[in-house]
Formats: C-alpha cells, sequence, structure tokens
C-alpha cells in the first residue's frame, strides 16, 4: 500500500471534536502515512478552546502550517499531496472554496487538489443549509469533492459524545482511502 501525504485544514466552525478525533487516529494510522500538514485558522483554535478546553492541537506531531504561509508544500501540485480534509469545514470556507478564491492556504490547498484531480473532503458542519450552502456543495462535488457532512452513525450504538463523533471520524478515514477498524454494518 502506497502511504498518504495528506493536508487537513480546521476552521472555525463549531465541531472540534472531529478535528481532535480525526488528528489522534492519524497518529494512531502513521504506518499508513507519509507526510500530514496542518493548517488551522485563527477562529478554528479559538472555537477548539472553548468546545474542547484544551489546546492539545498543539501536541500532535505533525507539522503545522500559518493560513497565510504560501509556501507550505501543498499550496501547489507539485508536492503531490493525495488527501484534503477540512474538519470541520465552515460554510465561508466552502464558499471560497466553491468560488476558486484562493485568498489563504486552505481555500489555496483545497483548489491544488481540485485542480489536480485529487481527493478532497469537507467535513460541513453547519444547520440548517440555505440554498447558497447547497449551491456551494454542488459546484464542489462536480468539481469533483466529497461532501461528508458531519452527521453521526448509531448502528454501533454509541454511548458518549467521542463514540458518536467518532463514527464520523472513520467515515472520513474511509473516504481518505485508510485502512481502519471500525464498526461496518453486517460484519
Amino acid at each position: 500500500m502506497e502511504k498518504k501525504k495528506i493536508v487537513v485544514a480546521i476552521t472555525g466552525a463549531s465541531g472540534s471534536v472531529y478535528a481532535d478525533l480525526l488528528l489522534k487516529k492519524l497518529v494512531q494510522l502513521n504506518e499508513q502515512i507519509e507526510e500530514v500538514g496542518i493548517v488551522m485558522s485563527d477562529n478554528a483554535k479559538d472555537v477548539w478552546r472553548f468546545e474542547l478546553d484544551n489546546d492539545n492541537y498543539k501536541n500532535i506531531p505533525y507539522k503545522f502550517y500559518a493560513k497565510t504561509d504560501f509556501t507550505a508544500p501543498f499550496a501547489s501540485g507539485s508536492a503531490r499531496f493525495d488527501t484534503m480534509i477540512i474538519v470541520p469545514c465552515s460554510m465561508g470556507t466552502l464558499g471560497r472554496i466553491a468560488a476558486g478564491t484562493s485568498d489563504d492556504l486552505i481555500a489555496r490547498a483545497a483548489d491544488v487538489v481540485l485542480k489536480e484531480r485529487r481527493k478532497l473532503i469537507l467535513v460541513a458542519r453547519d444547520t440548517p443549509l440555505n440554498l447558497i450552502h447547497l449551491r456551494n456543495m454542488v459546484t464542489i462535488t462536480e468539481a469533483g469533492g466529497i461532501i461528508c457532512p458531519a452527521m453521526p452513525s448509531y448502528y454501533s450504538k454509541p454511548q458518549t459524545i467521542q463514540e458518536v463523533a467518532a463514527t464520523v471520524v472513520d467515515r472520513i478515514i474511509d473516504l481518505a482511502g485508510l485502512k481502519n477498524q471500525s464498526f461496518r454494518w453486517g460484519q
């Protein structure tokens, strides 16, 4: 199995638990990963501290890039990052990606992933959705992106908030093409 090069972007939408669990899972699956680059908006850091009462993202052993660092390797297709996951993905970020506005590293990296026909996974975290949100989701889907709303499943009978959120993270891991032990329907 070829090792993956993954970009993880964390925006200021509610749902820091998803980013936290994903980063921890990627560390566990490290033998399948060549490199992980992380970019986090300032709002994401604020929301993380508010929702999780910590700043444990600082303990993740992957390299962080500033939102304005266009010298990050994944700002160019030549770096061959094959997957980008935006978790949680705000509707503002989703809209900028749909419009092709590469005004920060998150939107630029997403644009690169789409133009190179690689895998872009947006874990949308907002409700209800208006027509602009829906049209932006259609635009990204038509461009090759995957909209993976943060909608947990309950087949595995999760008992805690982390277990509920893990059902979404397990789906993200599957979409990214990583092998993962998780609940499988009918197995």
